[in-house]
């Protein structure tokens, strides 16, 4: 399967309620009205599918990787055409600003009076700035120290004005929520906390249109194990939402990814409670950048997700160029840099076997992957692609 090494290093926690059987535990959906509930996932579907240029996005299957590891499918769900804007991202952000925009417009008020700001890595700001672009009122992203330019011009392009803020993601959240408050803009965060949950919900609404296709999309094939990446956690709420309204006490075996550099929801999981953790140095999967999970998600994935793996950066880029340039069976993928997290974890868990049976992996086994995004910053992929990115 491999051209070059895939050296990843991944570090485990489990779930110490339940270290490998979320299935047999009792859940019950929170299906409230303050959390993801069927009513707003089932909305968000209704909108974003009836926006012009709306399209599931692919769900590809990988053969190699399924022969490498001995399982019956590896599945990897292609955000990379996804609105144009290379991400899954557009789904959640943009949806947020539309339904701001209408109850200002409910209210009597005008749009280009309105404005919608946030805290973001790149992608999340994309889409915020497109759904601005769209409902017709301004928006004001910040962005921190190592936000690359092809990212913060992407942006620019959409209409939005970008404030790069010394620090990590924190340090640009906290001067979005300073300056939002000061100036009576809107937030627009893919991150709740205490006090702010119901722009995030809508967010994670918006991301679990992903999770719709996607059991469209596979029909009866038995899903079996999911690795979903977790900056924040709204992608991977989003997920779970919709795969536990669905499946219930038959819920597949969830696995979160993380980078090592930021592994915000496996420090929480170890605490047993949502915990801060102190970026001192950036991964190269740029949106897993984040220091603190959100409280919606956590809500969400602490009492389904079985096994939180955090990985090492070495199999980022030779991934990204194996998908690039294509895998036995498989048609060519632009993989951003997050694209890869489940796909390392998986091939990293696939040499310990203790944490392989643990996952209850083997030849029966279909696993979900999500590729979160394309090449949303191109000039880095085409370094990476021409084997020349390996220090960025």
């Amino acid at each position: 399967m491999s051209e070059e090494p895939i050296t990843a290093t991944i570090t485990v926690a489990r779930i110490s309620q339940s270290v490998t059987n979320t299935a047999h535990r009792q859940l019950d959906f929170p299906d409230l009205p303050s959390s993801l509930n069927a009513h707003n996932m089932a909305a968000a579907s209704a909108e974003i599918s009836n926006w012009p240029g709306y399209a599931a996005t692919p769900l590809h299957s990988l053969p190699a990787i399924a022969n490498a590891c001995n399982v019956r499918a590896v599945l990897y769900k292609d955000e990379a055409t996804r609105f144009g804007l290379g991400s899954f991202k557009a789904l959640g952000g943009a949806y947020a600003v539309a339904g701001l925009v209408a109850q200002h417009q409910a209210a009597g008020g005008d749009p280009s009076e309105m404005t919608v700001a946030t805290a973001t890595d790149g992608n999340h700001g994309r889409s915020v700035s497109w759904g601005a672009q769209r409902a017709g009122c301004a928006a004001k992203i910040f962005i921190h120290t190592h936000v690359s330019q092809a990212r913060e011009h992407a942006m620019r392009d959409l209409g939005a004005e970008v404030i790069r803020v010394d620090g990590n993601y924190e340090a640009s959240l906290a001067a979005c929520k300073h300056k939002a408050d000061a100036e009576g803009w809107q937030m627009v965060s893919d991150t709740s906390w205490e006090g702010y949950r119901d722009i995030p919900l809508q967010v994670m609404a918006g991301y679990s249109v992903l999770a719709e296709e996607t059991l469209d999309q596979m029909g009866d094939l038995p899903l079996s194990n999911a690795f979903l990446p977790v900056g924040v956690g709204g992608l991977a709420g989003g997920i779970v939402a919709r795969f536990w309204q669905a499946m219930g006490n038959q819920l597949v075996k969830i696995i979160s990814v993380e980078s090592d550099k930021s592994p915000c929801f496996q420090k929480s999981i170890e605490a047993q409670s949502p915990t801060l953790f102190e970026i001192t140095e950036e991964t190269l999967m740029a949106g897993l950048s984040c220091g603190e999970v959100s409280q919606l998600a956590w809500e969400i994935l602490q009492p389904t997700v079985s096994h939180c793996l955090s990985i090492t950066d070495e199999a980022v880029a030779p991934l990204m160029r194996q998908l690039g340039r294509g895998l036995a069976g498989s048609p060519t993928i632009e993989a951003g840099e997050c694209s890869t997290a489940g796909l390392a974890a998986l091939l990293a868990a696939k040499r310990d076997a203790d944490l392989w049976s643990e996952l209850r992996l083997g030849a029966d086994s279909v696993v979900l992957l999500i590729g979160t995004e394309g090449p949303t910053d191109p000039e880095l992929y085409q370094l990476i692609m021409n084997d020349t990115g390996r220090g960025v």
